[in-house]
């Protein structure tokens, strides 16, 4: 069995010893435990992407191999309620593992829901207080050395100049140092991924406290619901080629549970990375660094990625041009592969009731991609490669979701009987219902977690 993904917030605040139940308290946070996808395959239908592990292996065969087996002999056609993550989170119900499990099952996998303005504010406390010094104000220019073009230093309004050997380049869309200062390039991706627009709103809390993420399809894009401790983050994704903005706009307040908090909140964007994302001198963080929308809630994750590659490749005498290279090589390579699940999303569908459908299922998507689907199609092998964000199960879970079904499956899960098969798939049922039976709500642990 393997982890459906790395939960690289909860994983960052590990090593910076940050007490999780204080973080949640906090930031208003509470429990993750996947993404729904409402009407993506097609109208009317959802499916999880949990993060957690599907069934449990069966020796060396991974699970889906034996559902899939049963499903072809019309034994089960539901491959969800053998994710114990999945069935949690439908059930609104959540807990850390206790010291006595009852099952062999892989405990639970978590991330958050947070207020990314508190978790900012909380992380600011969290540095200064430990010797980060931070400078208030805006830059007026950037200094850039005449001999080989590094950032020399940065010049505020009020006249100070700030120096360094290496800056990081945190300034968003528009990339200060990163493009305005270095022209570095950026790579368009809109092509594949055509969403340009985002209305942001916050409405009161309402409907189920759900341990989830939901993303539910719209006629030219999708709209997210974030549910926190404090109110409900809403927003819709859209291509503006295929909606205009007003009603998009209109789309996204008549589908929220409760009445909205503030104005939405216009975004414009295009999908895509710098070329190089360490350039001279210079390292862009964030948006500054590229774009790929948050389908899958990838873009903290990118910025804590990118603080720990730093980390392992940090100077210390010079900047060296080989731990450039390496450091974009890999930077590169992990925008690619998050940029082709959430391609995977819009290709594999029956959706055909809008021209912006209608062209996601047409489109020609990169070579990579289209190699992993055409493997996954004939015997479910997940063809992915090494220290990916998403691993294994996350794909799988998202090709099933998505329709694209194997033809076949690994001739291993041929050694079980009809009877054996039956009775092994019962046993994994059996394990999610013991855990089930006795995990507390979700309100509940939030609970219990208090008020900071």
């Amino acid at each position: 069995s393997f982890p459906t993904r790395r939960s690289s917030d909860l994983t960052f605040n590990r090593v910076l010893g940050i007490d999780e139940d204080d973080f949640l308290r906090a930031t208003s946070g509470t429990i993750k435990l996947g993404i729904e996808f409402k009407d993506w395959y097609r109208q009317g239908h959802r499916y999880m992407h949990a993060f957690g592990a599907l069934g449990r292996p069966l020796g060396m065969t991974h699970f889906h191999h034996v559902w899939r087996r049963a499903n072809a002999l019309g034994l089960d056609g539901d491959w969800e309620q053998y994710v114990y993550n999945t069935v949690a989170a439908r059930a609104l119900r959540y807990d850390r593992p206790g010291p006595r499990r009852r099952t062999p099952l892989e405990p639970l996998t978590h991330a958050f829901h947070f207020d990314a303005g508190l978790y900012a504010a909380y992380l600011r406390r969290y540095s200064t207080a430990r010797g980060v010094v931070r400078t208030e104000g805006k830059i007026r220019r950037t200094i850039l050395n005449a001999f080989n073009g590094h950032v020399e230093a940065v010049e505020m309004e009020d006249g100070t100049r700030i120096e360094g050997d290496l800056f990081l380049d945190c300034s968003g869309f528009r990339g200060l140092l990163i493009e305005q200062a270095l022209g570095t390039g950026f790579e368009d991706w809109s092509h594949w991924l055509p969403c340009d627009r985002a209305w942001a709103v916050p409405c009161a809390n309402g409907g189920a406290f759900t341990p989830y993420t939901r993303s539910t399809a719209h006629p030219a894009g999708w709209q997210w619901r974030i549910p926190l401790q404090h109110r409900i983050g809403n927003g819709h994704v859209f291509a503006s080629r295929y909606m205009g903005e007003e009603q998009a706009r209109d789309i996204l307040l008549s589908n929220l549970d409760g009445e909205p908090q503030a104005e939405p909140r216009l975004l414009r964007f295009t999908a895509g990375r710098r070329k190089k994302m360490w350039n001279r001198n210079v390292i862009a963080i964030g948006l500054a660094s590229g774009f790929l929308e948050p389908l899958e809630s990838t873009s903290i994750h990118l910025v804590q990625s990118a603080v720990s590659r730093l980390l392992m490749a940090l100077p210390n005498d010079g900047i060296d041009a080989v731990e450039v290279d390496d450091f974009n090589a890999k930077a590169q390579a992990e925008y690619e592969r998050i940029r082709d699940f959430i391609i995977l999303h819009y290709k594999a569908t029956e959706r055909d009731d809008s021209p912006f459908w209608r062209d996601c299922r047409a489109m020609d998507i990169p070579d990579e991609l289209a190699r992993r689907c055409r493997v996954f199609a004939s015997h479910g092998r997940v063809a992915r490669v090494f220290d990916e964000l998403f691993l294994d199960v996350s794909w799988i879970q998202v090709f099933l979701g998505q329709g694209v079904i194997p033809r076949s499956w690994h001739p291993l899960a041929d050694q079980l009987s009809e009877t054996e098969l039956k009775d092994f798939l019962g046993e994994v049922k059996d394990m999610i219902a013991r855990e089930m039976a006795v995990l507390p709500s979700h309100a509940d642990f939030i609970a219990r977690l208090g008020t900071s």
